[in-house]
């Protein structure tokens, strides 16, 4: 079926530039022709029905159709099945779009405002929309978004990647996508955000592999990687006092490889140690209490900023 696919990115869809967008592609234009074909069968028997069936004469009698059980059973039972066929299909779909690999190659935070887009690297650099700056990432590497927004929702949307993700303020969201082919390509705000909502675009510049770790070296960093801002304000705030970083137990749990761990809650409920859990057990620790630690952390809610909070994580994850 990679025709239909071919067929219909070369028609009416963008470009696609990466595996899953042909996967998406081929979804989509097997509910196109599928409705298409059922809308011909339903109007073209109904329209074959009322032909051959019309009343011709004032006294002739209407036709007799007598009941079929099976008949309604299959007009019935094989829509179900296409249905359900569609419905799995949908599915794996949306489970490669969401589910961001256990490993990517690249990992780049961005941060959305009015009208205008940040995007900062793990080692330090940053880009800027606003200085027409593309957000450069690797052909054939999976790269893993890291959204938040300064001030309301907006939207990160890739046509030619086939992925879209909401920034929202205070929370953190996360895309991912794999670039088959080199080239630069549209990301649009698709979430109507202000009277410039229209004009917040960038661009993602794809280069080969080798290109990429040129330029992401090439150029000197900042005075420090967003790390190593979270390592001095762990430093700063005495973290070392209540979390060991070798799994050691002290007062709170270890940072030790707490990132992406399953964490289980004084209160039966659990969760995984993602960007969101970390943000809100730094600013609000009471919030979930992981079992058998005391409630002993103190509340950081305005005391840090957000990019304060940011660093932070980054640093956690770097405690293997």
């Amino acid at each position: 079926m990679n025709w239909i696919s071919t067929l219909t990115a070369n028609t009416f869809m963008p470009i696609q530039a990466t595996e899953i967008a042909k996967e998406v592609d081929m979804l989509y234009a097997f509910l196109i022709i599928s409705s298409l074909i059922a809308f011909v069968i339903l109007i073209g028997g109904m329209t074959w029905f009322l032909v051959k069936f019309k009343r011709t004469t004032v006294d002739q009698k209407s036709a007799y159709i007598t009941h079929n059980n099976f008949a309604e059973f299959l007009w019935s039972f094989i829509p179900l099945l296409i249905m359900l066929a569609i419905f799995y299909w949908g599915m794996v779909i949306f489970n490669k779009l969401r589910i961001i690999p256990e490993v990517v190659d690249n990992e780049i935070h961005v941060t959305a405002e009015q009208w205008a887009w940040t995007y900062s690297y793990q080692n330090g650099k940053e880009m800027y929309s606003s200085a027409n700056e593309p957000m450069v990432v690797p052909v054939n590497k999976a790269t893993k978004i890291v959204l938040t927004s300064k001030d309301v929702i907006h939207s990160f949307y890739v046509p030619a990647f086939r992925v879209k993700q909401d920034a929202i303020p205070g929370k953190f969201t996360e895309l991912w996508f794999e670039p088959n082919q080199t080239g630069e390509f549209i990301v649009f705000c698709t979430e109507y955000c202000g009277t410039k909502h229209s004009g917040m675009m960038i661009k993602i510049k794809v280069v080969p592999s080798d290109e990429f770790a040129t330029w992401y070296h090439s150029e000197k960093k900042g005075a420090d990687t967003p790390a190593d801002k979270g390592k001095a304000l762990f430093a700063q705030k005495g973290c070392a006092s209540c979390h060991s970083l070798d799994g050691t137990r002290v007062v709170g749990p270890t940072f030790k490889g707490v990132y992406g761990l399953a964490r289980k809650f004084a209160d039966g409920t659990s969760a995984s140690a993602d960007e969101n859990y970390l943000k809100e057990s730094i600013l609000v620790s009471s919030a979930k209490i992981v079992e058998g630690y005391p409630a002993a952390m103190p509340i950081y809610q305005g005391q840090l900023s957000d990019e304060e909070v940011a660093n932070l994580i980054e640093y956690i994850k770097t405690v293997k």
